[in-house]
């Protein structure tokens, strides 16, 4: 029977229409769909720092100021995971160079058991100054070359020409300590960016932080200095610029041993960072400071009196607003205290970098607090250390050193020895349940408030009608969605979710999934974007690269407040569907209800149907990551930040929630770190 010509237009025109996305949010909802996570956590954080104002205006005494200083210390090192036990250095020195004033000794020495760190050690030859000599720990900025490069080189060569002996080291993945090394010595992750947040993703899952590993590789630097006897173990400063600021305000703030610090090129305010920068890479986020008020004046503020230089640039990336502002809070403080001479800053209308004014004000500064002489220093022409001086190991990289251990070894390590505690833990699965609940922040369902609907239309697709909702689960947030309705509902209801958008399929060996092919099968099926997929994916959110995913930025500001997009997305799952049951008046403790998610978002519709075994029947998890193991066990990934909750792997795997599930779950082409298929057909 032939179609007639008005018959065939429609189908035509039906199928054209239907190819296209269906946006559900209109500007009446929301008026700029893309920029709705960056205001839902800017909300958050100017939330945090108006209570850090109102905890700031506290401290007018001894007593409240050091109640300040020991909670905030307690809570750092609990947020970057504790510190491992004080082992023998096992320190050498392999090789001396000589230069006029000065000798530079090439060290190596264990901060960890087999776990290298190289150093180049200034030490002072000059008759004008006298030993032991206040020792220095001088920590690099992100640099290919670490300690080679020759700004590093030539701060510390001013601290030993003026009577003070620095030991310059290199930090993790610079240097020669890259993670990323073939055994033919080739670096194949060179960017040192990179390479402290892959090496921060495992490290996240464990609760702990790249910070942790360098602020412990420079605790046991100073250790290297009190141990030798040219210096004077109760004289210890440490200074440096950029990475290198960062972590000579950690250091500062947590070891009691630093009489004064210099950081450069990096303190400013959280609040302009954020605003005109973005977080940074891995160690410069800790879990949660934001949410319990830890500033980057609170670096200073921990240690208070303790002499601190704030170093600047008129012109860094770094805010330098940001700065004043940090350094105005520190001076009063210190006045309080008595001891306003001790804060100062130094501007140099330079670009980000530790340039000739500021490597000048560092070493003023720790020679006026650390060998009592106030007098200007000037940095004459300092020749630097080529490649071949400045190399400490044979090998020119600490990871080929037979025996030695990678950061990412100390990791897996790690994994292992968590492995009985998370066997005992899931002897009691209701236990173990409510500890994923407690460490993903997922809410109970009865505590979650209800979501506002709103239907703003519907279409025909042949006998399916398909409704447009739009979901407000709290002020700021709307999830879009459509509402599959088959002429003839013959199986359960059915919950989407897609990390592209409620239309996009998983294409599989099975074959392709869909709300729509699940729809004509019967199934009643809404299909939601979840907050920052689909129709409010944050276009603009990217400066990180693939490794951390697109929406990296925003992932590292929820972390600084202490959340993971994993559980709040798994709170949306529930709302969702909690929704579609009760609009459909659908008993909750009578349903069926299905949940059909994978992609970036797969592990947050395992952790609803996980916790909330009541609402959820059933899921099938498509190409979603197998196991949180995986990020730990690979040096490398790919968009697996998303997938990272802070202290997880104390508790729990993704396979631990799988098992729990038993026959509830369906595991399609599940995923390794790099998002590849993992060969096994169901990790369990």
């Amino acid at each position: 029977m032939k179609l007639r010509l008005t018959t065939l237009l429609v189908c035509l025109f039906s199928s054209e229409l239907f190819a296209q996305p269906i946006n559900v949010i209109e500007k009446a909802v929301i008026e700029q769909p893309s920029q709705m996570m960056n205001d839902w956590l800017t909300k958050q954080t100017d939330e945090s720092f108006a209570n850090w104002q109102k905890t700031y205006a506290t401290l007018k005494t001894d007593e409240t100021i050091a109640a300040y200083q020991k909670r905030l210390r307690d809570k750092f090192v609990e947020s970057i995971g504790g510190f491992p036990e004080r082992t023998p250095l096992n320190a050498v020195v392999t090789g001396t160079i000589q230069r006029e004033g000065y000798r530079v000794e090439k060290v190596l020495f264990e901060s960890q058991p087999k776990h290298y760190v190289t150093g180049i050690c200034f030490v002072p030859e000059s008759d004008k100054f006298k030993g032991p000599y206040p020792g220095i720990l001088v920590v690099c900025g992100h640099s290919d070359t670490g300690k080679g490069l020759e700004v590093y080189q030539a701060g510390a060569a001013l601290a030993a020409l003026n009577g003070m002996v620095a030991f310059l080291v290199d930090p993790v993945c610079q240097g020669e300590r890259y993670e990323h090394v073939h055994d033919d010595g080739n670096i194949y992750v060179k960017s040192t960016t990179d390479g402290h947040t892959l090496l921060g993703s495992g490290a996240i899952l464990l609760g702990q932080n790249t910070a942790r590993n360098e602020i412990w590789d420079g605790m046991r630097a100073i250790d290297y200095l009190q141990q030798r006897p040219d210096v004077d173990g109760s004289k210890i400063g440490v200074m440096g610029n950029s990475g290198g600021g960062t972590q000579t305000s950690y250091i500062m703030a947590l070891d009691d041993r630093v009489g004064a610090g210099a950081p450069s090129c990096y303190i400013t305010s959280f609040e302009r960072l954020l605003a005109e920068r973005g977080p940074q890479d891995a160690e410069q986020n800790i879990f949660g400071q934001l949410a319990w008020g830890m500033d980057h004046v609170d670096y200073a503020l921990m240690r208070a009196p303790v002499p601190v230089l704030f170093c600047t640039a008129t012109h860094d990336a770094f805010p330098i607003d940001g700065s004043w502002t940090t350094y105005r809070a520190a001076k009063r403080l210190y006045t309080r205290q008595g001891y306003s001479e001790r804060v100062d800053l130094v501007e140099a209308d330079a670009n980000h970098g530790w340039s000739p004014f500021l490597r000048q004000g560092s070493v003023q500064w720790m020679s006026r607090w650390l060998a009592g002489r106030d007098v200007p220093v000037r940095e004459p022409k300092i020749k630097a250390l080529s490649p071949k001086e400045y190399l400490v190991t044979e090998q020119g990289q600490v990871v080929l050193i037979p025996g030695a251990k990678s950061a990412f070894d100390l990791n897996k390590e790690e994994f292992e020895r968590l492995a009985p505690a998370r066997k005992a833990l899931w002897s009691e699965p209701k236990q173990a349940i409510a500890k994923v609940r407690e460490i993903a922040g997922i809410q109970p369902l009865a505590s979650l408030p209800k979501p506002e609907a709103k239907k703003l239309g519907e279409s025909k697709d042949g006998d399916i009608t398909i409704e447009r909702w739009v979901l407000t689960p709290e002020d700021g947030i709307v999830l879009p969605g459509l509402l599959y309705r088959p002429a003839k509902v013959s199986k359960g209801p059915l919950l989407y979710c897609h990390p592209e958008g409620k239309q996009a399929s998983f294409k599989t060996e099975q074959g392709e999934h869909s709300a729509l092919e699940y729809a004509k099968q019967g199934h009643l099926v809404f299909a939601v974007d979840l907050r920052g997929t689909g129709e409010t994916f944050p276009e603009k959110a990217v400066w990180y690269n693939k490794r951390f995913g697109p929406d990296g930025k925003h992932l590292a500001v929820a972390y600084l407040l202490g959340k993971n997009y994993i559980g709040t997305w798994a709170e949306d799952v529930l709302k969702s569907a909690r929704w579609l049951l009760e609009n459909e008046s659908l008993p909750l403790d009578q349903h069926k209800l299905t949940i059909v998610t994978g992609g970036r978002i797969g592990a947050a519709g395992l952790h609803a149907a996980a916790v909330e075994s009541q609402l959820i029947d059933k899921i099938t998890l498509i190409q979603s990551l197998g196991a949180m193991e995986l990020i730990v066990s690979s040096p490398l990934s790919d968009d697996q930040f998303v997938n990272c909750i802070h202290g997880a792997l104390r508790a729990y795997d993704l396979p631990d929630l799988a098992r729990y599930l038993g026959n509830r779950i369906q595991v399609i082409e599940p995923t390794d770190s790099l998002n590849q298929p993992i060969k096994t057909a169901n990790v369990r």
